[in-house]
């Protein structure tokens, strides 16, 4: 069991015997697959315990990524304690405040947060990488079919009952693909939205890396400005583009951003309907209008409109 691990590392750690009463409260965050609780202990602060199984092949690169990342002066949590052959690590607690607890207060509030995680991007674009671990496979053009068809799968088809079969075959995503895989590759977290943004201390830090690859850039950047989770307005999304042009004296092409976050809203597309079909959590279904006005609006007047349109247009009427 999960739990048995956890509470087994964290006797070790804490050198203590099994009279001694610990308690693990279960955190329910993301779809990551994982078993994550709260663990407290007498005299103890409380700190995060969490357990991975093999099902996911970016799961193992959990210790090695947040290893990278501190010693990249980020803000992650601090391993406390490991065993990695059960699968199983003892982390920092930075609360439960993430950055999607901050939607709808006045963007003046989450300013210093988006400040705060756009200079941990422009930090990590100027890093090397690891060298004594693996990544996961790079963003290529292989991968970004993959979450097309991810796509295609679990929303077109999944969960709205279309035929995609059109979609798979159309030039123009086969297109964005290969624009998108033969370009730039640098470091990105993958996931990087306002529910793997925690809030303390007046910063924001990063959790759920352990997908962090190569690819481009402006995939976290429009992972962030278009995420569904906090439907920003277009001047709230100006705003933050505002912020990253202040950190990085530049700001990103337009029709590389636009790719990036039409990819992107397709890929969170086919999570939601994968998660709400498949896992039954209905906390998803409602994201899924809301994604696709975003990506109806991105799309709006390039070759993606026409193919997507039938698509786009069930999905924002979408009703779990």
């Amino acid at each position: 069991m999960p739990t048995d691990s956890i509470l087994y590392a964290t006797r070790q750690y804490l050198g203590i015997d099994p009279t001694v009463i610990v308690t693990l409260i279960p955190i329910k965050r993301g779809a990551s697959g994982r078993t994550i609780v709260r663990v407290k202990a007498p005299g103890r602060d409380p700190f995060i315990g969490i357990h991975w199984t093999d099902e996911r092949p970016d799961s193992d690169n959990f210790l090695p990524v947040a290893k990278f990342l501190k010693a990249s002066k980020l803000n992650v949590p601090e391993i406390y304690y490991e065993i990695p052959h059960r699968r199983v690590a003892l982390v920092e607690d930075l609360g439960d405040t993430d950055l999607l607890s901050l939607k709808g207060r006045p963007f003046e509030k989450r300013e210093p947060y988006y400040r705060s995680a756009l200079q941990q991007i422009d930090k990590l674009f100027y890093s090397k990488g690891p060298k004594d671990f693996e990544l996961m496979p790079p963003f290529d053009e292989s991968l970004y079919r993959w979450e097309q068809d991810y796509f295609f799968d679990h929303l077109v088809e999944g969960l709205l009952g279309m035929d995609a079969g059109e979609l798979r075959s159309s030039p123009e995503f086969t297109g964005l693909a290969r624009r998108l895989g033969t370009s730039a590759k640098h470091l990105v977290h993958r996931d990087f939205q306002s529910q793997n943004l925690l809030l303390k201390d007046g910063k924001a830090w990063w959790i759920d890396f352990q997908g962090m690859r190569r690819g481009r850039q402006e995939y976290d950047l429009a992972s962030l400005v278009y995420d569904p989770y906090m439907n920003h307005s277009a001047e709230d999304r100006e705003r933050i583009l505002g912020i990253w042009e202040d950190i990085s004296e530049d700001r990103p092409e337009q029709t590389i951003f636009r790719d990036c976050a039409t990819q992107r809203l397709m890929q969170a597309l086919g999570a939601y309907g994968n998660i709400l079909k498949n896992r039954g959590d209905e906390w998803y279904g409602p994201q899924i209008p809301v994604a696709a006005r975003l990506l109806m609006e991105v799309v709006a007047d390039t070759p993606l409109e026409k193919p997507l349109a039938p698509v786009l247009a069930k999905a924002s009427e979408f009703v779990p």
